[in-house]
């Protein structure tokens, strides 16, 4: 396919949870191929250290400090944007506990940011993009926690599994508008989320993480952004409704 169909020139993309990690990495590429980029996080010094990378590399960046469970607020940043071609909605927040420790107020947190968070961002860019006529993309962000149990990710893995059945749903309802819902799945990702905070247990996790992967090795940010260009631009132009798994090959699921 020719290298025209990931270029994203004159496109607009919203990226959530744009401040560090898998966020930061979408935004940075997203600018590269072309598109101007707003990025949304409530962490305001990382949003601008993202908008910086952004615009050292030439692109155009602006940023809203919000709250993704802010579904208002959240609405408001994305009707800012002139023109929606995509959305890449990578908001998340990581929380452990047991089956029988875990208290409804984790699970309400878990939800509101990893779920709802990301029903709200795919309910305002399907509704700028109908309003607009545009033939956009919609990118949602799951996780390899949805394809194995995991002790201790009860929280995580049932709001990314809920996120799994609204890209399906969404694309169901949006097909008919021209526009794709997709979402990415990512594995073990070296990110800020995932940093234990002591090097020595790093080194640890990541080791056995490598070892569960026949690659070797563990995934890094920029490796789930080009998953996201990949379904953001038109080199995906027949694609919707489904889960991409950038996992390394722990998990192959039919």
């Amino acid at each position: 396919m020719a290298v025209e169909a990931y270029d994203l020139s004159g496109r607009t993309a919203f990226v959530t949870g744009a401040a560090s990690g898998i966020g930061r990495a979408c935004a940075v590429l997203l600018a590269r191929a072309g598109a101007a980029v707003h990025c949304a996080d409530l962490d305001a010094d990382g949003l601008d250290g993202t908008a910086a990378l952004v615009k050292d590399q030439g692109g155009t960046a602006r940023t809203h400090t919000v709250d993704v469970t802010d579904s208002l607020r959240l609405g408001e940043a994305v009707a800012s944007c002139e023109r929606l071609d995509v959305m890449a909605a990578v908001a998340g927040i990581m929380h452990r506990s047991t089956v029988l420790e875990t208290r409804d107020e984790d699970l309400d947190r878990v939800l509101g940011v990893n779920f709802k968070g990301v029903l709200h961002a795919c309910q305002a860019a399907a509704r700028s993009m109908i309003a607009s006529g545009t033939r956009g993309s919609i990118v949602t962000m799951a996780s390899g926690a949805v394809d194995t149990g995991g002790p201790g990710l009860l929280c995580y893995g049932a709001a990314k599994a809920a996120v799994v059945q609204l890209t399906r749903t969404l694309a169901t309802e949006m097909g008919p508008h021209g526009i794709r819902v997709n979402a990415v799945a990512p594995g073990w990702i070296r990110t800020p989320m995932t940093d234990r905070g002591d090097s020595a247990a790093q080194a640890q996790t990541e080791a056995f993480m490598s070892r569960m992967s026949p690659l070797g090795r563990v995934g890094e940010p920029e490796d789930i952004a080009h998953a996201v260009l990949y379904l953001a631009c038109d080199a995906s132009s027949f694609t919707t409704g489904q889960i991409l798994r950038p996992n390394g090959g722990v998990a192959m699921p039919w």
